[in-house]
């Protein structure tokens, strides 16, 4: 399965276990994921591009504890700022969309600007 993480496509198997003990995982609700998302990215604004493998473990847990969430989005307004200050957004997108956008990723089309376009349209005014 494909998931959008800011922009970045990752490519997530679904098969694959979450990254936690099975009764630690149990025990984490869907706010306590977001809170780790923010806490990570708090830490690592562009954690998808310096920490793919740890950015993929993110969206395995989203995925797993919010099943019909296929993109995040986590906003930090700089390095080392507070997890508080982080924003997030998450979406359902079309497989259709989600394809297009690996494809763009693949031949280094997909950007920072083209996922906000497409997807989370942060830049519209």
């Amino acid at each position: 399965m494909m998931f959008l993480m800011n922009d970045v496509v990752l490519d997530i198997n679904t098969n694959e276990r979450p990254p936690l003990p099975p009764a630690r995982f149990h025990a984490l609700s869907v706010q306590a994921v977001i809170r780790l998302g923010a806490e990570l990215f708090a830490q690592s604004p562009r954690l998808p591009h310096t920490d793919p493998e740890k950015a993929r473990r993110l969206a395995m847990l989203i995925l797993a504890k919010a099943p019909e969430v296929n993109a995040a989005l986590f906003v930090a307004p700089g390095e080392r700022c507070t997890p508080d200050q982080v924003i997030n957004r998450f979406a359902n997108l079309s497989i259709e969309v989600v394809a297009d956008l690996y494809g763009r990723q693949q031949r280094g089309e997909l950007n920072a600007v083209a996922a906000d376009q497409e997807v989370w349209r942060r830049l519209a005014a």
